[in-house]
């Protein structure tokens, strides 16, 4: 198979190439950015990649489309470009893997739905965090309303460059709404300072530029009991083997013809290791 992934002027686009090259997958030696006027090429192994402005989507992907008709995109550009990409990975029938978060995802899913296109999109592309919300997700369907009458404080921490709130904490916290917890989105902390990452939430130094704190905290209505759900990533593996693995799962699909068009990370857990 052939994997294009857009977003390698970024550091996670370029942490998703590496582990494609470190897979054996055959990289396309393009990839667009969600900035013009980019005169670029990024050295990702033996490949030359180079980089093209958001003018340039359509006439690139057509021709790439030609010349790998077995292409698989993954996306990591910018929540401005979710929308955008999207429609044009759908118009041209391609089958993508949305790892950017943001954008208006109610539109996203429409533009899969209406193309009958292939696409996996997740809000979290870290295979062991999936796991995690799917032990939440299980927990508020099984036992609704255990946590009634608990506050909820949700902390969250990633670098500078993260300009939009966790998905994966707006997921927890879905699943704690289920759980009988009210909660309003305008009430997580978000950080994104070094200086308190370091001081606040205890991100080592170097992974300042790289990292994904989350921290839970319920606690009852009189104060007498307290719960805690925690879960740290730093550096960018987690996600970008986990894209790879995403994007391997849709190619079978693809293959194979499946009668399903539109999956998530669980679908990739479900079907197990796919080395």
């Amino acid at each position: 198979m052939h994997i294009e992934v857009n977003g390698c002027t970024g550091k996670m686009g370029v942490s998703v190439a590496e582990a494609a090259a470190s897979r054996g997958l055959h990289l396309v030696p393009v990839s667009f950015s969600s900035r013009e006027r980019l005169d670029k090429t990024v050295q990702i192994g033996d490949t030359s990649i180079e980089i093209y402005g958001p003018s340039a989507r359509e006439d690139v992907l057509s021709s790439v489309v030609d010349e790998f008709p077995d292409v698989v995109v993954v996306d990591y550009t910018a929540p401005d470009s979710v929308n955008s990409n999207a429609e044009l990975y759908c118009k041209l029938g391609v089958p993508f893997v949305m790892g950017t978060t943001g954008g208006d995802r109610q539109l996203l899913y429409k533009s899969v739905q209406d193309s009958n296109n292939y696409a996996l999109i997740s809000p979290q592309m870290g295979k062991q965090v999936v796991a995690f919300l799917a032990t939440m997700e299980i927990m508020a369907e099984q036992f609704p309303g255990a946590f009634s009458g608990y506050r909820l404080e949700v902390l969250e921490s990633h670098q500078a460059g993260k300009l939009d709130i966790s998905g994966t904490a707006k997921a927890v916290i879905a699943c704690f709404k289920k759980l009988g917890v009210s909660y309003d989105m305008d009430r997580i902390v978000k950080i994104r300072d070094p200086e308190q990452q370091l001081e606040m939430v205890g991100v080592p130094e170097e992974h300042i530029e790289g990292h994904a704190f989350h921290l839970y905290h319920l606690t009852s209505p009189d104060d007498s009991v307290s719960f805690e759900f925690q879960h740290n990533v730093c550096g960018r593996s987690i996600y970008a083997e986990g894209s790879v693995d995403a994007a391997i799962f849709l190619y079978r699909k693809v293959q194979s013809e499946d009668p399903k068009r539109i999956y998530d990370m669980f679908d990739v857990l479900r079907e197990g290791n796919m080395r």
